[in-house]
């Protein structure tokens, strides 16, 4: 759902970032029943999406990292501690963000990543945080819950990753 939500927002900026999505559990599940019935009200179509395990290269590659919950973020960083600098959970990168500020017109990806990187190290953040789950951070999975639980999670997503365009600005 995030990665539907946060492609939409971004072209809605003008923003053409590439947007994947994997997780840490499963390789070529289709989305749930609810979970695509929650996006089609949203007028995006997940139907064929299939789940995808993280892998090295998945996140060694990428520019940004992005975890629904702080334990995602500690898997990704599994595979180097140099992910960390580029690796947030949604929650996190949108209120850094909020407070650093948006990125600025020029701005690299990663200087504004790096800004907000050292603002999450001025605050005490240490990677060992990702080891305890924090409402201040994760979002609530809905897999095996009922529409309505789907339906907080993709309006909480829906807000987020709004929020975190306006915030990437036109890349």
């Amino acid at each position: 759902m995030a990665a539907a939500l946060l492609s939409r927002w971004l072209d809605n900026v003008g923003n053409e970032a590439v947007v994947s999505s994997t997780g840490v559990l499963f390789d070529g599940k289709p989305a749930t029943d609810h979970g695509v019935a929650v996006m089609a009200d949203r007028g995006i179509d997940t139907s064929g999406h299939r789940s995808r395990k993280l892998r090295a290269e998945m996140v060694t590659g990428a520019d940004l990292v992005i975890g629904m919950a702080r334990e995602h973020v500690a898997e990704a960083l599994a595979f180097g501690s140099e992910i960390w600098g580029r690796a947030f959970t949604l929650k996190e990168i949108v209120r850094l963000g909020e407070e650093q500020g948006r990125r600025e017109s020029g701005e690299a990806l990663q200087q504004w990543l790096a800004r907000l990187h050292e603002a999450r190290l001025q605050s005490g953040r240490r990677p060992t945080d990702l080891f305890a789950p924090s409402a201040d951070d994760d979002v609530a999975d809905p897999i095996g819950g009922p529409r309505r639980s789907y339906q907080r999670t993709a309006e909480e997503l829906d807000d987020l990753t709004a929020r975190l365009a306006r915030l990437l600005g036109k890349g």
